[in-house]
């Protein structure tokens, strides 16, 4: 009996996914535990694998479209099996328009006298209709981070539900509005946005190299990014404030970790664990920065839900330590690296990237001495950890000092509770033994 396969959903807040690559061809064997077929989220990528035995008789999307969750992809079966029952009916084609009345012809001397056309009316969005307008969780977020102009809006979804791919492709377009012609349309009010006539899109001169290139394509999680990051900076009034602290007492305290911590059960605790347990300790305090901007409110979260970003083949993505400011170091250590490992290896799901309240970047690796870390929104700042290096105190004598970068949200908080907040996690780092005492 055939078996139709379906676009797996990770996570609740995934609507689709995209096929990478196809592991397997259209009337080829397959057998339990083959890849089939590769695809990813904005966030992690993924193989699905074959549950039956069989052959590959259908395939219902190509490489790199985009596949709405729970929707058929291939069918598994034996050969020369009928199989129409599973393939998913089309809908059914719109009835054509009705021709437009024919133009009265003109009188053959106006037209020698109007060379010139008439130029065309100025286009008119197209407004939402129906009683209900339908939108997503993740789709009303995208709208309203990146200022997408619903009124243009095509919903592809079930019941003519408007999803992120949609608010996607008008971002593509170039169809934006205001945040809050956006806000008011979401309220109940039909905004339309006129837009100019555009003017005729002129081919771009072919740039002259000298030698060899290459044209990688951009992934599915690159764009994600890249709208994230332009959203950030366009909506924001970010400011970073650089400050650093006398990191002898962690590196002390690391290297009697390194020598007897594994008889104590806690071996491999890093200076970024020290630095992230300080943190979420610390914003226990300063809950002003522990909160989301929803434009009209501050939510102010009562958990540290840290984020952590992390550097993988795949671009940035940030999992998210939840309740961090209630473990003890050895158990945020353990639960960090595990996060850590998952979203490395691709295989986390897209629930455990969302819900931080404030986001740590550490750079100090790479050698980076002082940095602007972009916010990640709706969260109001975010702490960038830089390299260790040596200075000079007064006495002559050096020290160890490690840098923070804390960029915040303006609009949100003002720079002397910023500066607050920095002082005080430098000052629990240089005093790490007593802050763990508490």
């Amino acid at each position: 009996m055939a078996t139709a396969v379906i676009m797996p959903r990770q996570g609740q807040s995934v609507e689709s996914c995209i096929i990478t690559e196809w592991a397997k061809k259209k009337g080829d064997t397959v057998a339990v535990g083959d890849v089939l077929f590769s695809y990813e989220t904005d966030k992690s990528s993924f193989d699905e694998k074959s549950e039956v035995a069989g052959t590959l008789l259908e395939v219902l999307a190509a490489e790199g479209d985009d596949v709405p969750c729970l929707e058929v992809v291939c069918i598994i079966g034996d050969a020369g099996e009928d199989i129409s029952a599973l393939i998913p009916k089309k809908d059914e084609a719109a009835p054509a328009a009705a021709p437009a009345p024919e133009a009265a012809p003109a009188p053959v001397a106006e037209a020698v006298a109007a060379p010139v056309a008439a130029p065309a009316a100025a286009p008119v969005a197209t407004e939402a209709t129906g009683d209900i307008l339908r939108i997503s969780p993740r789709a009303k977020k995208l709208a309203l981070t990146a200022g997408a102009d619903l009124s243009k809006v095509v919903a592809t979804g079930p019941m003519g539900r408007i999803i992120e791919r949609d608010v996607n492709a008008l971002l593509d377009a170039g169809k934006t509005t205001t945040i809050e012609a956006v806000e008011r349309f979401l309220a109940g009010e039909r905004v339309v946005v006129e837009d100019a006539p555009e003017a005729e899109a002129v081919a771009a001169a072919p740039v002259k190299t000298t030698g060899g290139y290459t044209d990688v394509k951009i992934t599915n999680i690159r764009k994600v990014i890249a709208k994230s990051m332009h959203a950030s900076l366009s909506n924001m009034a970010q400011l970073t404030l650089n400050a650093s602290f006398d990191a002898t007492e962690i590196m002390a305290f690391r290297k009697s970790l390194k020598a007897s911590g594994e008889a104590l059960g806690m071996a491999n605790i890093t200076l970024n664990d020290i630095v992230l347990y300080a943190v979420a300790k610390t914003l226990k305090d300063h809950k002003d920065l522990n909160a989301h901007w929803l434009d009209d409110v501050m939510r102010v979260f009562d958990d540290v839900n840290l984020g952590i970003a992390v550097d993988t083949e795949r671009g940035l993505m940030v999992p998210t330590l939840m309740a961090a400011q209630t473990m003890s170091l050895n158990e945020l250590s353990a639960n960090a690296k595990s996060l850590i490992k998952e979203t490395q290896g691709g295989s986390i799901s897209p629930d455990k990237l969302s819900g931080g309240t404030f986001t740590v970047t550490n750079l100090g690796s790479l050698g980076v001495e002082s940095f602007t870390p972009v916010i990640n929104p709706p969260q109001v700042a975010i702490l960038g950890v830089c390299t260790i290096t040596q200075r000079i105190k007064a006495d002559g004598t050096t020290y160890p000092a490690m840098g923070l970068s804390l960029t915040f949200d303006h609009r949100a908080l003002d720079g002397a509770p910023a500066a607050r907040f920095l002082k005080d996690l430098c000052a629990n780092l240089e005093h790490f033994s007593l802050l763990l005492a508490k």
